[in-house]
């Protein structure tokens, strides 16, 4: 399931703002992809349950119900994203356009909880032309998929050892803990990024090869560049990976 997880880079929450934020947030399918998060959460708080002591998977399912609680990602989010998104209108215009319409139905297919357990033990392996396979290779490194990907299985993950270490205090040293974190972290880049290819060969396969170029073209340019890097800055705000569940909490009023 970690091979389809980078595809809510661009589909967590965010704030409904009333301008071209707004729209975007809503063409470019993210409300629908909020919902597939909380699935794929859900089902991780699951398989947590068969592993962990009683007292720990509560601490675990109340933590990550704070950590991911809509209003708080969506308030990490928006300071994140008007930070890094100064203008939203050409990934407004793309993703209005037909075929950006039909890469956000791709995206929100392959993160259907169906989809997810129909491709648990991998993604059949995609026969294409050379030509395709050099068109995806430019959309693979346009995209940052690894990054994303990382973030948020290391989100997931990190709930279970943020409610373990609230039992017993001082589990890992802030160094260490830290450490550890780098390390799963590029060892998960890895992982995703010896299948991105024929991964986003599945998820777009419906696209044509005009359609495809098109795409890796917005996706390259300076405007989808800069969509692309505010996306990914969101998710890492809004998934707080690395932060205490504790430290998310918002202050109180008159502190």
């Amino acid at each position: 399931m970690r091979r389809l997880f980078f595809l809510l880079i661009m589909c967590c929450t965010l704030p409904a703002w009333a301008d071209s934020h707004d729209q975007l947030y809503k063409v470019a399918g993210w409300p629908e992809q909020r919902a597939h998060f909380t699935d794929a959460l859900k089902a991780a708080q699951q398989r947590y349950q068969n592993s962990l002591p009683p007292a720990v998977f509560q601490a675990l399912v109340n933590n990550s119900d704070q950590r991911f609680a809509p209003q708080a990602m969506d308030q990490r989010a928006e300071t994140r994203l008007r930070q890094t998104l100064a203008d939203p209108n050409p990934a407004l215009a793309f993703f209005q356009s037909p075929l950006g319409r039909k890469v956000v139905a791709a995206e929100l297919l392959a993160t259907r909880r169906d989809q997810l357990a129909k491709n648990a033990q991998g993604l059949p392996h995609m026969q294409v032309s050379d030509t395709r396979a050099l068109i995806i290779g430019h959309l693979s490194r346009a995209l940052p998929a690894r990054e994303a990907g990382a973030e948020v299985s290391l989100a997931i993950a990190g709930v279970a050892a943020d409610s373990l270490s609230q039992m017993i205090p001082g589990l890992l040293g802030s160094d260490q803990a830290q450490g550890m974190l780098d390390g799963q972290r590029q060892r998960l880049m890895g992982q995703i990024g010896t299948e991105l290819d024929n991964t986003l060969l599945y998820v777009y396969r419906d696209l044509s090869d005009p359609e495809l170029e098109e795409f890796a073209n917005f996706a390259e340019s300076p405007e989808g560049q800069a969509y692309y890097k505010a996306a990914l800055a969101a998710v890492r705000a809004s998934l707080a990976v690395g932060q205490s569940t504790s430290s998310l909490n918002p202050p109180k009023p008159g502190t």
